[in-house]
């Protein structure tokens, strides 16, 4: 959010105080995530904090903002294996990963904060844009009918994996996602 000096000693301190705060967020939850508690895990004061970020939601989303949680579209191949390689990267995120602890944080403080409920939403959709593009690009290139519906298709893809973090607390085998893909994708 602030931009920071080139001092190591700032960037590592920032870097620890956002680890923290993702720790703390996936222990805790939004709700009770102080910015005392994110002091106390970085072991920093809370002036250091307050020296960087204007509050918790600050914070918050400038830590889910280092996270890599943004899965890529492979450059090559066909459509199919495209959207294959990128929906297994979006299976592994949300297996394991501070990302998965996350979540679940976050859409509950969306329920109640609207503040909260723009940066999920903004953060989300960054996210979810990809494989829009890239099945509107298909449907330019010919690659799918040009009636197809490429947000449709994308909540379509990405559903059936978020759905089962969410819901079930069990990961969307990676392994799977081909099998997902032909039943989502026409030929």
């Amino acid at each position: 959010m602030v931009a920071t000096d080139q001092d190591p000693r700032i960037e590592r301190s920032r870097r620890v105080i956002l680890e923290a705060a993702l720790e703390e967020l996936g222990q805790v939850g939004y709700g009770a995530l102080t910015i005392e508690s994110v002091a106390a895990r970085a072991g920093v004061g809370k002036s250091t904090i307050y020296r960087h970020w204007p509050g918790k939601l600050a914070l918050v989303e400038d830590a889910f903002r280092t996270l890599k949680a943004q899965a890529l579209v492979p450059d090559s191949g066909t459509l199919r294996e495209r959207v294959t390689g990128f929906l297994e990267q979006v299976a592994l995120l949300v297996e394991e990963s501070t990302y998965s602890a996350c979540m679940p944080a976050l859409i509950e403080a969306a329920e109640r904060d609207p503040l909260v409920r723009e940066f999920h939403c903004d953060f989300s959709a960054e996210r979810r844009a990809v494989l829009v593009d890239v099945l509107r690009d298909a449907i330019e290139a010919g690659e799918l009918s040009p009636g197809a519906d490429p947000e449709l298709l994308t909540d379509a893809l990405l559903g059936p994996i978020v759905m089962r973090r969410l819901m079930f607390y069990e990961p969307f085998d990676p392994k799977l996602v081909p099998a997902l893909v032909d039943q989502i994708l026409p030929d």
